[in-house]
C-alpha cells in the first residue's frame, strides 16, 4: 500500500504553473530525494501533498480528514522557529499530539526513541531556545520523528547542520525506511542525496524530469539541463561522489 499518490498535482500562482501536473507514488522502504534548483517548486510540492497549499489535481493525504493525516504523515518544514522556553523533552513531546492530545500522556517511549536518534538524549532537560541553531534543528527532526508517522515529509531538514550532523540525519532517514516507514526530503547537497537516497525525483520548473535510481537522475546530461553544470558522478569507495566542473550558460 502506496503512502503518497499524486496525481497530476498542479500549484499556479497566476497564469504560471508553480508545481506543474507532477505525478508519483511512494511506498514503504522509501528514503526518496527530493531535489532540484531554487525556485523548482520543491516546497510548494510538499505544501501542496500535505494539504498545506491550495493545488489542483489529487494527493491521497488531502483525502483524508485532518486527524488522521497527521497519523499518516508528520511533516518538517524549512523554517525553523522555537517561540518558547519549554525543555528539549517536552519539545519533542509535542510530536505525539495527534496520537493523545492530554499532557500527561506525552511522555513516551516514542519521545525517547526520537531523542536517541538525534542525539540529544543529553540535552532533554535544557531550554530549547538556549540551543544553537543546528541543535534546535535537531529537536525539531526529533519532535516529527516522535510522531511515528508512515510517512515523514522533510523540506532541507539538513540545512544549516554541519557535515557530520548532516550525515547522522540521513542516516536516521535511512534506518525509518528501512523499518518500513517512508520518507520524502528536499536536498541541495547532491552526493548527500546519491549517498543515502533509494530515489531521486528531479523537478525542473515544476515539472517532474526524472524519477528513479540516483544514478540514472544525475546523469551528466540531466545536471546540465537542469542545474547548468557540467559535472559527473564518481565512484569512490564511500559511494558516489559528485564532481562540478563547471558553470554553463
Amino acid at each position: 500500500m502506496s503512502l503518497l499518490d499524486l496525481d497530476a498535482l498542479t500549484v499556479r500562482r497566476g497564469q504560471c504553473p508553480v508545481v506543474d501536473g507532477v505525478s508519483l507514488t511512494i511506498e514503504p522502504g522509501e528514503c526518496v530525494g527530493l531535489i532540484g534548483p531554487n525556485g523548482a517548486g520543491k516546497t510548494t510540492l510538499m505544501r501542496a501533498a500535505l494539504g498545506l497549499q491550495r493545488h489542483a489535481g489529487r494527493s491521497s493525504l488531502t483525502e483524508l480528514p485532518a486527524s488522521a493525516r497527521a497519523r499518516a504523515a508528520a511533516w518538517l518544514p524549512q523554517a525553523r522557529e522555537i517561540a518558547w522556553p519549554v525543555t528539549v523533552e517536552t519539545l519533542v513531546a509535542l510530536g505525539r499530539l495527534p496520537h493523545d492530545s492530554r499532557a500527561g500522556k506525552l511522555r513516551s517511549q516514542a519521545v525517547d526513541s526520537a531523542l536517541a536518534r538525534m542525539g540529544l538524549e543529553a540535552f532533554r532537560d535544557r531550554k530549547a531556545t538556549e540551543l544553537s541553531g543546528g541543535e534546535q534543528a535537531r529537536v525539531l527532526i526529533a519532535r516529527a520523528l516522535a510522531q511515528e508517522a508512515p510517512l515523514l515529509i522533510a523540506d532541507e531538514p539538513i540545512a544549516g547542520l554541519d557535515p557530520a550532523a548532516q550525515i547522522a540525519t540521513l542516516r536516521v532517514f535511512e534506518s525509518l525506511a528501512a523499518e518500513g516507514h517512508a520518507v520524502l526530503t528536499s536536498l541541495h547537497d547532491l552526493t548527500l542525496a546519491a549517498r543515502h537516497c533509494t530515489r531521486l525525483l528531479l523537478l525542473d520548473r515544476g515539472r517532474l524530469a526524472a524519477d528513479g535510481p540516483p544514478l540514472e537522475v544525475l546523469t551528466e546530461e540531466n545536471l546540465a539541463r537542469v542545474f547548468h553544470l557540467r559535472a559527473h558522478l564518481l565512484q569512490t569507495d564511500n559511494g558516489p561522489l559528485l564532481q562540478p566542473l563547471d558553470v554553463l550558460p
